[in-house]
């Protein structure tokens, strides 16, 4: 945790008067990603799991399928610069890629997901519940900064992978690399964020066959629309013993919870 945060001397204001205190606040690293020789994006981020954040976004944004596509990833923390090396080149020119938490309109993407989730997974609300309950007290960097975003993939027995990062993107993001590099299927799984459910989100789930979302946050508009469209189960708002089911209801299993 140490690599992913830093201490400050800062002022603290209170009723009770004045006083210098010590503050752990959470890094901000710019990572830069180089494609086959060629500069692709810089990224804002946590730096920790870098491997896992480049391979992920290149995945996400449709340069990489699988791990036999990568022949090499060089990382240089000190230059700030990832270069990864795939067995054929790719063709990105003119592809829109930002270098914040906002990366592109999402929803010309959906055509990267070739048909509706029909996988017929569902969850009971207690699942759900505990889920999150154990979520919310896995992140050490969140605890001690209040500053990151955290990601993670389940089963419905509990979490398998977590990441945290300053990008909620980029949480999600290591969370898909990770399981490229460590040959870990997400098909059938659920996927756990602490941000706001957007269209680029949304579609980066459902183009690795994962039928359910929960977030501890809420949905945008077009994020609801095309989880209708997909047939991918939206859970958001997640506080106590209460939920909001925004698409496939049919998924979250009645009970007295």
């Amino acid at each position: 945790m140490a690599d992913a945060t830093e201490m400050f001397t800062i002022l603290q204001v209170a009723e009770e008067g004045r006083t210098n205190i010590e503050a752990v606040v959470a890094r901000e690293f710019s990572l830069t990603i180089i494609l086959n020789n060629r500069e692709l994006v810089t990224l804002l981020c946590s730096p920790i799991n870098l491997e896992y954040l480049a391979v992920g976004f290149l995945s996400s944004e449709g340069l990489i399928k699988g791990k036999d596509e990568i022949k090499k990833i060089v990382l240089s923390e000190e230059q700030g610069v990832i270069r990864v090396e795939t067995e054929e080149d790719r063709d990105f020119t003119g592809r829109l890629i930002a270098s914040s938490g906002a990366r592109g309109a999402a929803y010309p993407n959906i055509v990267d997901v070739q048909s509706q989730i029909m996988v017929k997974t569902e969850i009971s609300a207690s699942e759900v519940l505990a889920l999150v309950e154990d979520f919310e007290h896995r992140s050490p960097i969140y605890r001690v900064t209040g500053g990151v975003h955290s990601a993670a993939l389940c089963s419905k027995d509990g979490i398998l992978i977590f990441s945290e990062d300053i990008g909620r993107h980029n949480a999600i993001d290591k969370i898909f690399g990770e399981c490229i590099l460590k040959d870990t299927s997400t098909a059938e799984r659920i996927i756990i964020t602490s941000g706001r459910i957007s269209s680029e989100i949304l579609v980066k789930v459902a183009k690795r066959d994962i039928p359910i979302i929960i977030s501890l946050a809420v949905p945008t508009d077009v994020a609801v629309r095309l989880a209708t469209d997909l047939a991918l189960t939206i859970i958001g708002r997640v506080r106590g013993k209460k939920m909001n089911v925004y698409t496939e209801g049919w998924r979250v299993i009645a009970e007295n919870t």
